[in-house]
Formats: structure tokens, sequence, C-alpha cells
């Protein structure tokens, strides 16, 4: 698919820009950044076990995942965070921890940078299906179903690590790697080249 330039209207051409790949104008100094795009998925916990809704939608129609969604431009990660909440399992929640923030890679559309909270549900909430599930319920950790993502396994697996004795996460192997097509973390990463603007 053919991009041009937003100050011009020049047809994009490939150029190399900081050892990567990259579209830009012929005529001027705009490139076309490929910025991920940014979500939240939240870990309720709730008698025992965890939140998850059957999703009503695709990607991932009819299979189990966690609530959450991405983050507009003039919101806070974590009021995402609460409103995902409200939208697909119809709860209010209080977040009680970040769980971390992880990279999503993604071949055919933006990858996405996942920020996971822990939450409870507020007193008094009652977990049904919004308008994106088609059913929600409550899980025991090690009985889930298959989920419709990789990524929210993932935060799974980081929940039942912070949960892990101090003598048996220590035995952990390298700092939770994440799991195959997750890239390491960037401590396990070579530097790259920053970008400026």
């Amino acid at each position: 698919m053919a991009h041009y330039c937003v100050l011009c209207g020049t047809e994009l051409e490939s150029r190399i820009i900081e050892g990567r790949e990259m579209e830009g104008c012929p005529n001027d100094d705009f490139i076309l950044w490929r910025d991920p795009k940014v979500a939240s998925a939240v870990v309720v916990e709730a008698d025992g076990g965890v939140v998850l809704g059957r999703r009503a939608i695709e990607p991932g129609y009819g299979l189990w995942c966690l609530p959450g969604g991405f983050v507009n431009d003039d919101e806070h990660p974590a009021d995402a965070a609460i409103r995902e909440c409200l939208e697909e399992i119809s709860a209010a929640v209080e977040l009680t921890s970040l769980l971390g923030v992880y990279h999503v890679p993604k071949q055919d559309a933006p990858s996405m940078i996942g920020i996971a909270y822990r939450a409870r549900l507020a007193d008094g909430a009652e977990p049904k299906a919004g308008s994106e599930m088609l059913e929600v319920r409550v899980f025991p950790l090690d009985s889930l179903p298959p989920l419709a993502f990789p990524s929210h396994r993932y935060v799974i697996d980081q929940l039942l690590t912070s949960r892990a004795p101090l003598a048996v996460a220590s035995h952990l192997p390298a700092a939770t790697a994440a799991p195959s097509g997750m890239p390491p973390s960037p401590a396990q990463a070579q530097s790259r080249p920053r970008r400026t603007r």
C-alpha cells in the first residue's frame, strides 16, 4: 500500500534511517514512523481466580481473554484499564498494582505496548458480559481455558510469578522469559539506536 507525505502529498520512498528501512518523503524531511499502539490488560482477581470474558468479536471470537483494550490518546492507561472493565465485564474495579509493561509484536498491524494491571472487583460489583463478550466467568488459575492472545497468557504468567514465594521465585529461569514469539526484555536485548524527532 502506498503512503504519501502529509506535508506535500508526494509518494513516500523507502530509505534507511538509523539503520532501519523506513518510508520518507523525497522532497522534505517527513518520515512515516511506525509507532506502536498502547493497550491495557487487567487481571481481575475474584473468588480465588481471575475474571475472563469469552469474546463476541474478532479477533478471537469465542475464545477467552482478560478485560482490556486500547488506550485513547487523552486517557491515562490506568483509566483505560478501568473503563475497559466497565465495558467488557460490566463491573467497576479497583486497580491494586502494576503487573508489567510488555511488547506485543504484530506482522500485519502496528505492534503494541501492553500495560498490565492487577485489580479487584469494587464493593458490590458482579461481573457480567458487556457488548463485546458472550459470557464472563471466574476461572481458577490452575484451570484456565485457552486464551485468545499469547500476550494474555504472558500476563497471567507474570501474575503467577509475582505470587510465588521468594524461595521459589529466586529459582525461576532468567527473569520469566517472554513466551515464544515475544522479544526478550530490554535488559536482555542489545541496545538499539534511539530515534530523535
